[in-house]
């Protein structure tokens, strides 16, 4: 006889076969929670955190969640957070300019009134504590299948040599054969410079000009223009119309790149709010603001308010006078990466972000400002990847020593390096030597001097703007002693274009921002801005006792011992003068890390400020105390006058 299962067991056995067939059909989710459940567990470890560090989201109110493309640490302790329209043209078109300021300590935020589109603008620290901030965008792009009406570069004529001549935005030019195009932007034209008597006895008048960018009162390709020609000022009458007018040659349908300010801003920590002053002669988008051994500020490439690369025309910033002057004249890509030497000249490393050919001003170098005089720098493996490139000037700046890390090809380049690169200057004749791989080719790396004399890394991508999913979730610290990579803890928030990171006063980093351009492997769904801010601590901040921070005078002199008390003198093994970062697009050529002599006496701590200008320039900067393992202390913020 037969064994018949009772209702109840047949029903039992089903469930079971039931669940068991779930169980199979979901075993990769399971498997994936117990892991990231595991995962969890083992980086909260307070093991793992003193080996490794620890990374934590921010908590910011959703008001002033913005997208961060420029990020600067004041002499308050806080962070000024700027997005301008923050690469969304929508904000640009209705005027929606974003600064915010936080505060690490108390994770406080502030949004700060921001009179222009500082998006993609320059920036540097000024002697007395205050941020220079200096062009940004005026027009966003149009790519060629976007470009509803021709347009381009219109040069406007003055020979009337009694007045200026102001024409609003929307003036009309018309050619000869009847072609209208209508201004973009208000110009204000010079007037004409008078000359010497000519031949026949007459005053010579030499017409002057400007520029303003135009677009056809048609659209399609009834507004292109192919040829050169002299173009009527709709309005002007008699002598007026004769004296003003304007050329142009092609005005057409092709790609209208971003168009840069001429705009600069001094930004008051203390106030927190913007000053205008003196603007630059020429817009810039994309520009680098590097400090000189004088404590001014050298502007240096960017987009034109045309969308052309400057062709090297670069300016000088005086905080004193507040204005800005003619400087020497070298041709860089955009956002090049120069560096302060001791000697007073610059050193352009290759890093760049951006804008220019792939064959011109990409080569590293020395450059003598004064003379205006290039030395190559050769050495450097895979020099057509150092667009996106991290660089810094290695720690203590008294070794004089750049490192070059990752990059990838000119533009939309699918291509990147995980190569890095050394190069010592105080070497007659410097050139680059390989330093040790990163995990893999990327981008968009962050690099951010620590007080124990490290570099921590992180961040990036494989592929422009992180396609293909191509984020690097990974951390690393470089040691110049050893020349050698150490992990770190892995970050949770993927990071690529628009990203940046700086040092915090309590040792901690800060990282903000990432513009991916898509969001999934395929690349067929958009991607959206990172609004969240990730700090992390590295392994000194874990099961150590930290040194006390100096307590003294804040304002310090060059070359003369000045003393703090400190508890506990005689544990510190290293002092350290630390600039604070102006960071934008993996861009920050203000952070250094100063070696500084001092004696202890019971308590006191006599420190010596280097008395060079190009190693030390004027400003504020971070005083860190370390022990013998490295740990430092909170910073005591110094001026140095």
């Amino acid at each position: 006889m037969r064994y018949r299962p009772s209702p109840r067991t047949r029903k039992v056995a089903i469930g079971a076969v039931a669940l068991s067939a779930v169980g199979a059909m979901n075993a990769p989710a399971v498997i994936g929670y117990a892991e990231h459940k595991y995962h969890d567990y083992k980086i909260n470890q307070p093991s793992y955190k003193a080996r490794y560090g620890h990374w934590d989201l921010v908590n910011v109110p959703e008001r002033y969640r913005i997208n961060s493309i420029h990020a600067a640490l004041l002499h308050t302790g806080k962070v000024l957070m700027i997005a301008g329209s923050g690469n969304d043209e929508k904000n640009f078109d209705a005027g929606t300019f974003q600064s915010v300021l936080w505060d690490p300590v108390k994770n406080t935020f502030k949004e700060i009134d921001t009179p222009k589109d500082m998006f993609c603008a320059g920036h540097a620290q000024l002697p007395d504590g205050k941020l220079l901030v200096a062009g940004g965008t005026r027009r966003y792009e149009k790519l060629k299948g976007d470009v509803s009406r021709a347009g381009g570069l219109m040069v406007v004529k003055n020979e009337d040599p009694d007045k200026p001549k102001t024409l609003p935005k929307g003036t009309v030019f018309r050619n000869p054969d009847g072609l209208e195009y209508r201004s973009q932007f208000p110009v204000v034209v010079p007037r004409a410079k008078k000359a010497a008597r000519d031949g026949s006895g007459k005053m010579r008048v030499i017409a002057r000009e400007a520029r303003v960018f135009v677009e056809a009162v048609r659209r399609g390709r009834a507004g292109v223009t192919n040829t050169a020609a002299q173009y009527s000022i709709e309005g002007l009458k008699g002598a007026d119309a004769r004296n003003h007018y304007g050329l142009a040659t092609k005005l057409g349908l092709d790609k209208k790149d971003f168009q840069g300010l001429k705009d600069t801003f001094e930004f008051d920590p203390v106030a927190e709010r913007y000053l205008r002053v003196d603007p630059m002669n020429e817009a810039r988008w994309y520009p680098t603001l590097v400090t000189l051994k004088s404590g001014k500020v050298l502007s240096v490439s960017g987009l034109d308010d045309m969308g052309e690369i400057i062709p090297g025309k670069n300016e000088i910033y005086d905080p004193k006078t507040r204005k800005w002057s003619k400087g020497p004249h070298r041709y860089f890509p955009t956002y090049p990466a120069l560096f302060l030497t001791g000697d007073g000249k610059l050193f352009y490393s290759g890093s760049n972000a951006g804008y220019g050919p792939a064959d011109k001003g990409r080569t590293p170098g020395i450059w003598n400002v004064g003379k205006n005089t290039f030395k190559p720098v050769p050495g450097l493996t895979e020099p057509d990847r150092t667009e996106t490139s991290a660089s810094v000037l290695l720690p203590p700046a008294q070794k004089q020593q750049v490192m070059l890390l990752g990059g990838g090809g000119v533009g939309e380049s699918p291509r990147s390096t995980a190569r890095t690169a050394l190069v010592d200057l105080t070497r007659k004749h410097p050139e680059y030597r390989p330093g040790p791989s990163l995990t893999e080719g990327t981008r968009y790396l962050n690099a951010v001097l620590t007080p124990d004399d490290k570099v921590f890394t992180s961040g990036g991508s494989g592929d422009y703007r992180g396609k293909g999913a191509s984020d690097n979730h990974k951390a690393q610290i470089f040691d110049p002693r050893t020349r050698a990579f150490t992990k770190a803890a892995d970050p949770s928030v993927g990071r690529n274009y628009h990203s940046e990171a700086l040092l915090l006063p309590d040792g901690r980093i800060a990282v903000f921002g990432s513009d991916p351009l898509f969001s999934d492997r395929a690349n067929t769904q958009g991607g959206e801005f990172e609004k969240r801010i990730e700090v992390y601590t590295p392994p000194y901040r874990y099961d150590r006792v930290r040194p006390a921070a100096a307590h003294g005078p804040t304002e310090v002199k060059r070359g003369k011992a000045t003393r703090f008390t400190v508890a506990g003198a005689g544990k510190v093994k290293t002092a350290r003068l630390m600039r604070p970062s102006a960071v934008t697009h993996v861009t920050d050529v203000e952070q250094r890390s100063i070696a500084l002599d001092f004696e202890r006496r019971g308590s006191t701590l006599s420190v010596r400020v280097p008395k060079s200008h190009s190693l030390v320039p004027r400003g504020w900067y971070m005083l860190f105390l370390t022990d013998s393992r490295g740990t430092p202390s909170q910073a005591k913020w110094v001026h140095v006058k």
